[in-house]
């Protein structure tokens, strides 16, 4: 089973910890978040992200983290699931189609 970690704000990740997931960081001060997910990169496993948090990162933390081989970043939350098939599409077939 693959380790995951979860980054978050304490309520975002409430539901993570009900269901028994121990590797959750609590963001109170979104400045400190370029930080966090630069320290996961090269670990093994899955890292869980709020949208909100992933969309406010700096360009340059936002290659790092679509370039990323380990972990592998899933963005959960907000519009995260249409921008995410959108993005894939567009790498598939070439073209935006919501433009």
């Amino acid at each position: 089973m693959s380790h995951i970690t979860v980054i978050g704000d304490p309520d975002f990740n409430l539901g993570f910890r009900l269901v028994g997931i121990r590797d959750i960081i609590d963001v109170e001060d979104e400045s400190k978040l370029p930080e966090i997910v630069e320290g996961l990169l090269g670990k093994e496993g899955v890292v869980v992200i709020k949208y909100d948090f992933y969309k406010n990162l700096p360009i340059h933390t936002k290659i790092k983290v679509e370039e990323s081989l380990e972990p592998t970043f899933v963005r959960v939350g907000g519009e995260a699931g249409v921008e995410e098939l959108r993005e894939k599409i567009r790498r598939a077939i070439g073209v935006d189609l919501w433009k």
